[in-house]
């Protein structure tokens, strides 16, 4: 399993609905400067949380139906979600030491 995948409306509930494994949806753009801050720190995080974490990045222009699924007003928003029920969210950018923050005690939880 790819623990970084792109999403889209077409695809979104079997990449991430259907998801053995906590997912986290980061709703982004392309045109969006803290989506570019924050898209380091997400791929690290992917890489280092394999198989505990899956991430799926969601461009919200491309993937409008399932930017309203979320209410995603803002960008940045990461969602965690867990056998696809929304578990939390933030919205905005975050350090990399932030994320591994808010994730690791969520992420606990489910072990």
């Amino acid at each position: 399993m790819p623990w970084i995948v792109d999403g889209g409306d077409a695809d979104f509930r079997d990449v991430a609905d259907r998801a053995r494994v906590p997912v986290l949806v980061d709703l982004w753009a392309p045109w969006c400067p803290p989506c570019r801050v924050l898209a380091p720190a997400v791929e690290a995080v992917a890489r280092d949380l394999a198989g505990r974490l899956k991430v799926v990045k969601v461009n919200v222009d491309e993937a409008p139906q399932v930017a309203r699924r979320f209410g995603a007003m803002s960008i940045p928003t990461l969602v965690l979600l867990r056998g696809g029920q929304e578990a939390d969210r933030r919205v905005g950018a975050l350090s990399e030491a932030d994320l591994r923050d808010w994730l690791e005690p969520r992420l606990a939880s489910v072990a």
